[in-house]
C-alpha cells in the first residue's frame, strides 16, 4: 500500500459517503471539572472510563464550507492510486499568524496506519514554510483516541470551551504545537 500526501484540490462530490464510520467510539474519554473562584479559573481533566460513539455526516453544504478553505492551498489530501482515502483541511489564519487544523479524516479502512502521522508531519512542513508561530486545533473531551493521538505527535492543551457544543458531555479542547522557527 503506497500512500501518497498531497495538496487538496476543491472537493466536487463528498467521498465521506464511501469512507466508513465518520465518527469515533472510545471507552474512555477526558472528564474535566472547572472552579471558578474571584479572579481564579482552574480546571482538571482527567481519564474516566466511559462508553461514548459519537458519529456525524458530512453533507454538500459541509463539503461547501470545507472548499472555502481548501481553497487558500493550505489543505492536505491522502490518496491511494489517485483516489482520495483522507483528508486534512487546514485554515491559514493570519490574523494570529497560526495553521489552525479544521478536520482530519480518513476513511476507515485506511485508520491506524500511520497517515495520521503522515499529515501532522506535513501541516508542520506547510507551518513553517507559512512562517506560522503554531499549528493549532479543537477537538472534543470525548475523543480521547484524538487526544491521544495529538499530545503524542506533540501538542498540549492550551484551553477549553465548555459551552461551544449542545451536548453537556462534549467540552470542546483547544490543542496547539508550537513551531520552532
Amino acid at each position: 500500500m503506497k500512500i501518497d500526501i498531497r495538496k487538496l484540490e476543491k472537493l466536487h462530490s463528498n467521498p465521506t459517503h464511501y469512507w466508513g464510520l465518520n465518527g469515533y467510539e472510545t471507552d474512555k474519554i477526558f472528564a474535566i471539572s472547572t472552579i471558578e473562584t474571584g479572579n481564579c479559573f482552574e480546571f482538571n481533566l482527567r481519564e474516566k472510563n466511559q462508553q461514548y460513539k459519537k458519529i456525524w455526516e458530512i453533507n454538500d453544504s459541509d463539503i461547501e464550507d470545507l472548499n472555502e478553505i481548501i481553497e487558500q492551498g493550505n489543505s492536505l489530501g491522502a490518496f491511494e492510486k489517485d483516489e482520495l482515502i483522507g483528508w486534512a483541511i487546514c485554515d491559514y489564519r493570519q490574523w494570529n499568524n497560526s495553521l489552525f487544523i479544521e478536520n482530519i479524516l480518513i476513511s476507515e479502512k485506511f485508520r491506524r496506519k500511520n497517515i495520521g502521522k503522515l499529515f501532522i508531519k506535513n501541516i508542520s512542513r506547510k507551518a513553517r514554510e507559512l512562517q506560522c508561530r503554531l499549528v493549532e486545533l479543537e477537538t472534543q473531551n470525548t475523543n480521547f483516541p484524538a487526544i491521544k493521538f495529538y499530545h503524542n505527535a506533540g501538542f498540549t492543551i492550551t484551553g477549553i470551551n465548555i459551552k461551544l457544543y449542545k451536548d453537556s458531555t462534549e467540552t470542546a479542547l483547544y490543542m496547539s504545537f508550537d513551531m520552532i522557527l
